[in-house]
């Protein structure tokens, strides 16, 4: 297991490169007990954004999911958590994170916060292994795809898991109409 093929990526088991997982990612998918079930695979830092990725390899935007990682504040206390949508939508920070967040504003957070706060590269961050206080809000649509790709957090390599996995993560919350429709054009 572990073994995916979507367009131009075939996959080797994690098991068999944590080399190229960052190590939050590494132990969250050992304490998962998911290093065989999902695959990993070698690409060139320089196309590891979500357009590249997916011209380079051939695949259908349907497959490809983006994590990013939203804060505001309420009452003085920052609220933070990863949102996790195919590459077809955005994230709805500005109403749906906002509300489960229970925040006036929320933001994407900066770059460099982002990258200390995970311990992984900006452009590679992914849903596993995040901070375990961070809810992971996981749009509807991602459990329901086969096979997704998504970062592994670090620039060269990317995950590919079945859908579903993304919705058991422990932090995980799967909630309906978090991902927008992205515009095109």
């Amino acid at each position: 297991m572990g073994v995916f093929t979507l367009g131009g990526l075939t996959s080797a088991p994690a098991s068999s490169r944590t080399d190229l997982l960052a190590a939050p990612t590494l132990a969250a998918l050992e304490a998962l007990g998911w290093l065989d079930q999902v695959g990993v695979v070698e690409i060139d830092p320089d196309i590891s954004d979500t357009a590249a990725t997916r011209e380079v390899f051939g695949l259908d935007a349907a497959h490809l999911a983006n994590c990013v990682v939203v804060a505001g504040k309420r009452e003085g206390v920052e609220r933070i958590a990863a949102c996790v949508v195919l590459s077809t939508t955005r994230a709805d920070v500005n109403s749906t994170v906002k509300r489960l967040l229970d925040v006036r504003k929320a933001s994407f957070l900066p770059m460099e916060r982002a990258v200390e706060l995970t311990g992984m590269e900006y452009g590679g961050i992914t849903p596993i292994g995040l901070p375990d206080l961070w809810p992971v809000l996981v749009d509807a649509r991602v459990p329901q795809a086969e096979v997704v790709v998504i970062g592994s957090g670090v620039r060269r390599s990317k995950i590919l898991l079945p859908g579903r996995l993304l919705g058991e993560l422990p932090s995980a919350q799967v909630i309906d109409g978090l991902g927008l429709e992205a515009v095109t054009g």
